[in-house]
């Protein structure tokens, strides 16, 4: 039964026993490394803490650079931005049971936020940038596979970790490094903050992010208006024709969120960047909405004096839950039940690199992090006791998995069976 302790349940959870403080301590110490997604500094000064910390465990850690993060300027030029390299760290990969494991690095605050250091705010509770999401969930995985690396299960389970510097603003880098590296695992354990209450998300929407770049004829606007074409008005009416499919198909929702463009009152402009992000709740949506936003384009490429193109897509697949995620749930909510933990789950819009793991064929839970709330906001808090409860938890799934009493191969043909 999963939701009893044999002996190898009970030696792990001895050893993680007492480290929640010293667990917590060091995402404290990462905490106050600035890490925001477009802080390449502090990105590179993540990389030795992380490699030293992955150094705990046997296997094999490479540093992979997958160059500059691809961007659309204001000025509708490609450029690219400098970032950190993924980190990789593979074990046992001829192992019969294969997990992959991801979890990321950079954090949404940039130095400019002024939000740099921890503060005890009570009621069991640190604020501070990243505690919850997600480098206490970096040190929970890491400390999980610590202690079951000692147990003599071990050598059944092979795994991949893979801990990008770029899931905050969509995996530009590392999505293709997720993808291969999660190919062929049977399942997918990703370290995002649970809910407060310890629950779990369950089905995530897709998430796409475009950038279209809108070019017109410059005029001067008082001797020649006439003769200009204006790349600011053909943007305000794409987005208005954008805006207003939201509502037409159930769980599709547009937004913009920003226009750029324009220059002097006495010209007509003759460039505009409009950046938006679309959600969609399954496959058959995600085509509706590209078929939608190639609709809008082409008509904007209709008007006289106006060309257009756009960059992106949808970089996150949408992550359904179906059999084999109810499989692996029901295991892991058993689980929970041998630590005393009634845990459920949630339906939610937001994605995470859980979706890209799902995409390559691979069931998974995706937050498996620390308990913490307020995540993307200077009110960003971490709940301390979770540290060991969620190290415990996940130690605990690693013993099932090995031992059999949760069958990955079994979980894994379920996800095939929906292919």
């Amino acid at each position: 039964m999963l939701d009893q302790l044999n002996e190898t349940d009970k030696l792990v959870l001895a050893k993680i026993a007492g480290k929640g403080d010293e667990m917590c301590a060091l995402t404290v110490d990462w905490s106050r490394v600035n890490s925001g997604s477009w802080n390449a500094e502090g990105l590179r000064q993540m990389v030795p803490l992380i490699s030293d910390r992955l150094s705990i465990l046997p296997g094999e850690t490479e540093l992979i650079d997958r160059g500059d993060i691809p961007q659309i300027s204001a000025q509708g030029k490609e450029t690219g931005h400098p970032t950190g390299p993924v980190i990789r760290h593979t074990c046992r990969p001829n192992a019969q049971v294969q997990i992959v494991f991801t979890g990321h690095y950079d954090t949404v605050f940039p130095p400019s936020a002024g939000f740099e250091d921890v503060t005890d705010i009570g009621d069991g509770k640190l604020n501070g940038p990243g505690l919850a999401d997600m480098k206490g969930g970096l040190i929970v995985m890491t400390e999980a596979l610590r202690v079951f690396e000692e147990t003599e299960c071990a050598g059944q389970i092979g795994y991949r970790i893979v801990i990008s510097p770029d899931e905050e603003i969509g995996n530009p880098v590392s999505a293709e490094v997720i993808h291969e590296t999660a190919l062929g695992a049977h399942v997918g354990m990703t370290y995002e903050p649970a809910l407060e209450s310890g629950d779990f998300a369950g089905e995530r929407k897709g998430s796409g992010n475009f950038s279209l770049v809108i070019k017109g004829i410059s005029a001067h606007a008082g001797r020649a208006h006439a003769d200009g074409r204006s790349a600011v008005l053909a943007a305000a009416k794409f987005v208005v024709a954008l805006e207003s499919l939201n509502g037409v198909r159930d769980g599709v929702t547009f937004n913009t969120g920003k226009i750029e463009g324009g220059g002097p009152n006495n010209q007509v402009p003759d460039l505009s960047v409009v950046r938006f992000n679309v959600r969609v709740p399954d496959q058959p949506a995600t085509d509706w909405a590209q078929e939608n936003i190639d609709k809008l384009v082409s008509d904007l490429n209709g008007m006289d004096g106006i060309s257009s193109h756009i960059h992106g897509g949808f970089y996150r697949p949408p992550k359904p839950f179906n059999a084999a995620q109810q499989a692996l749930f029901s295991g892991v909510q058993e689980t929970g039940r041998a630590l005393g933990l009634e845990l459920g789950w949630v339906s939610t819009g937001g994605v995470c690199e859980g979706n890209n793991v799902f995409a390559a064929g691979v069931p998974n839970i995706d937050t498996l992090g620390v308990r913490g709330g307020r995540i993307h906001s200077t009110e960003e808090f971490v709940v301390t006791d979770s540290f060991e409860e969620r190290a415990s938890l996940s130690a605990l799934i690693l013993c099932r998995l090995a031992e059999g009493r949760m069958d990955a191969h079994q979980i894994k043909k379920l996800m095939e069976g929906d292919s």
